[in-house]
């Protein structure tokens, strides 16, 4: 299917899957209103303004997720909406409510609101996670397999200090509320942990984490599973929920789950002189536990990267802009 002639919108288009999302709507004949948080400043924006057909059909709005009817002017004539914009802070230092929970709802639905207002947006594609699925104390033993049915508890999260994970949930639990009320046609896509090449020029991502163990950054292996999916994935995912019509619901998306020292071996056998941590930070890592089925999403016509390429393609990126020390 050709975009030639239609407008979407994208927010938080400087982003790493949203950078990825824009370069693939502009690749299809899309014409992509993008949200960014400063269009003058270059460090968001050039990366984007470099993309094929970007000069033609690209077009760059300031809009703030907490400030309510910002996002009108951008939302205005588009026929769908890809809401990718979403906090994350992966660190120590921050207050939970005010840096996370409430500019990850809040923004949801100030997108949604907009959304709401104009008759043209027939689908809203949003950016979920699958921290919003698996999150609510079940046992999580080899034999599960979590699906799209499965919801995160909030209070859970919480109650654990679970701060990223509450905020997607309460996010995601907002939204569905909110299109059900207004009878917005609502698909979420719900990835594990994207790896794969940046197009940005600054690492305020999971490729942040993924980095810090394999450039030195960290002493020790973590010793937990990841549910591993590659961004170009993603990105292709959120496309094919707009243009297939039956698309509905939610979608999780994991291509591989390893633990995270198969990764780590892939990226020595690339770059035998990284300064690779060679031990878990437990003696024991953790067993494989619960798989994420692949039904749904293979629906969308989705064949998973593999892992090997997933890594080698970080790698390259992460070296092509000075990130990885090699």
């Amino acid at each position: 299917m050709s975009g030639e002639g239609k407008v979407v919108c994208v927010t938080g288009g400087s982003g790493y899957i949203a950078s990825w999302l824009v370069k693939l709507l502009l690749h299809r004949g899309y014409t992509v209103k993008a949200t960014v948080r400063d269009p003058n400043d270059p460090k968001r924006t050039e990366h984007l303004l470099s993309l094929d057909g970007a000069k033609e059909r690209l077009h760059l709005f300031k809009a703030n997720l907490v400030e309510e009817g910002s996002f009108d002017a951008v939302v205005d004539g588009c026929e769908s909406v890809f809401h990718v914009a979403s906090p994350v802070l992966l660190g120590t230092n921050i207050d939970p409510q005010a840096d996370l929970i409430e500019p990850a709802v809040k923004g949801t639905l100030n997108v949604l609101k907009s959304c709401a207002k104009f008759p043209s947006v027939k689908r809203v594609i949003l950016t979920s996670s699958m921290a919003s699925v698996v999150f609510n104390g079940k046992p999580l033993t080899p034999d599960v397999v979590v699906d799209e049915t499965w919801f995160s508890d909030s209070a859970f999260c919480v109650s654990n200090k679970l701060w990223y994970m509450a905020s997607k949930t309460l996010a995601e639990e907002a939204a569905w509320k909110f299109a059900k009320e207004k009878g917005i046609d609502m698909v979420t896509i719900n990835p594990g942990f994207v790896i794969g090449p940046l197009l940005q020029p600054t690492l305020k991502s999971t490729a942040e984490l993924f980095l810090d163990h394999i450039n030195g950054g960290a002493p020790r292996l973590p010793s937990e599973i990841y549910r591993f999916v590659d961004v170009r994935d993603v990105a292709y995912a959120h496309i094919q929920a707009l243009e297939i019509p039956s698309a509905s619901g939610r979608y999780c998306l994991v291509g591989r789950v390893k633990h995270f020292s198969d990764a780590v071996k892939i990226a020595h056998e690339l770059y035998p002189t990284l300064p690779l941590p060679e031990k878990c930070a437990d003696e024991n890592p953790s067993p494989l536990n619960y798989e994420v089925s692949k039904e749904k999403a293979k629906t969308l016509g989705l064949d998973f990267t593999p892992l090997e390429v997933s890594v080698k393609d970080t790698l390259e990126s992460l070296k092509e802009k000075g990130f990885l020390n090699v």
